[in-house]
């Protein structure tokens, strides 16, 4: 029996399952199998929708076993300590695994750029649970002020910062302005509008890069009208309780800080052998396979093209990687010539918040309201399963009729920004 091992269950470790599955389903002799920490699939697009209060955090999960139905694969939720490579050995938290292919699809942790206090008093956003505590964060946030008298310490509480202007960047911060203007300045009667303010700090020289100049003029817009500052050419150099430092010199005090400024390779992958590029992803050959392992294929966040072809970190280039990874596995077993994977892009697509998006597909540039409704149509159609689909479609509707939940479901446990400012 050969076993072919997926470790994650993110964008290309399912594609490469159900590929897999298409490929052996009718081979009794090959078993493929999906370890993950997680015993579930996120649709990680949506999850600044959950910062602001515009979705249900469930709605966006679906169990791996839910997406297996009658597909033959097998799922184990088990947390991954090392990767053997000569013995073809996976260690796990209770015991071992042995495999003769495998497919790491381990996505990405925050990098932080050794900017000192960032990872102690800034709020990551990479999981679901990362999204659910932000969005108590800031309802917190909210509640104290609204009845805070101090002037300074209100407006601290009502000081947001994203740090990092990408695509995460720039959606969480247009939903976080849909939420406090939408929302807050109308139901807290204690907080005045005009004291709420959101700020995107970007180290470059300007956000959304690879976005067209004609849409991220357009996006620029619609946020500066929208009362959200910008700060280019500001690196954070530091930060602390109740604030950040920008150049080494400038200090902007927040209560809340949001850290979306990049992405590093996971930990194991930086602890295989050969090349890594400069954030830690294995340098690959064209076929997706790690050097001096041609069993071993690397997909996603992970990866990274030997030829220095840049792809973006977003969920289609996990996906076609997957399926490129499948092929090519099925190919090895067959003595099948190998397939090549190039990045093409599939088009770009982000939020601006309610009724707003850029949109640059299939060389058709759009903005506004019309690529807002594209924007959500895609997202919808991507969903896994029709009953996330209609949930979604549900929450969506709703939030237009009614106002948005804003009650605190949970009390996030070991506040990164000190608990005294909450009491």
């Amino acid at each position: 029996m050969k076993r072919i091992v997926i470790l994650g269950s993110g964008f290309g470790g399912m594609e490469a399952a159900v590929g897999l599955d298409k490929l052996f389903h009718r081979t009794k002799d090959v078993e493929v199998l999906i370890i993950s920490e997680q015993n579930h699939f996120l649709f990680t697009p949506l999850l600044p929708q959950i910062a602001s209060s515009y979705i249900n955090p469930r709605h966006i999960v679906q169990t791996v076993r839910d997406l297996r139905s009658r597909r033959h694969f097998r799922f184990r939720r088990d947390t991954v300590h090392s990767i053997d490579l000569e013995n073809r050995r996976i260690e796990l938290t209770t015991d071992s695994v042995l495999y003769d292919y495998l497919v790491i699809a381990l996505g990405s942790h925050t990098e932080y750029f050794k900017v000192s206090g960032a990872r102690e008093h800034t709020w990551d956003f990479k999981s679901l649970e990362d999204a659910v505590v932000l969005r108590e964060r800031i309802i917190d946030a909210c509640e104290h002020a609204d009845h805070t008298v101090d002037a300074a310490e209100r407006r601290r509480y009502l000081t947001f910062i994203v740090v990092g202007g990408g695509y995460t960047g720039v959606e969480l911060l247009a939903e976080m302005r849909d939420f406090m203007f939408g929302y807050v300045a109308k139901k807290y009667r204690g907080i005045p509008r005009e004291e709420i303010r959101l700020i995107l700090v970007e180290a470059g020289q300007s956000i959304l890069n690879g976005v067209h100049p004609s849409l991220r003029k357009h996006a620029l817009k619609r946020l500066h009208g929208e009362g959200i500052e910008i700060r280019y050419n500001s690196p954070v150099t530091r930060c602390f309780e109740g604030g950040i430092e920008i150049g080494g010199k400038e200090i902007l005090e927040a209560g809340t800080v949001a850290w979306a400024a990049g992405v590093r390779a996971h930990e194991l992958v930086e602890k295989l052998p050969g090349p890594h590029d400069r954030i830690g992803r294995a340098l690959l050959n064209q076929y997706l396979q790690l050097e001096g392992h041609s069993e071993v294929f690397i997909i996603g966040d992970s990866a990274a093209a030997a030829d220095a072809t840049e792809a973006p970190r977003v969920a289609p280039v996990a996906i076609s990687q997957g399926r490129i990874a499948a092929r090519n596995i099925a190919h090895l077993e067959r003595k099948e010539p190998l397939e090549a994977y190039h990045y093409v892009s599939q088009g770009m697509l982000v939020s601006l918040g309610m009724n707003d998006a850029v949109v640059n597909i299939l060389g058709l540039r759009i903005h506004g309201y019309f690529a807002w409704l594209f924007w959500n149509a895609v997202h919808l159609f991507k969903l896994v399963g029709v009953k996330k689909q209609l949930q979604v479609a549900l929450d969506w509707s709703l939030s237009m009729l009614f106002p948005r939940d804003a009650a605190i479901v949970r009390r996030p446990k070991g506040c990164k920004i000190c608990a005294a400012q909450l009491k």
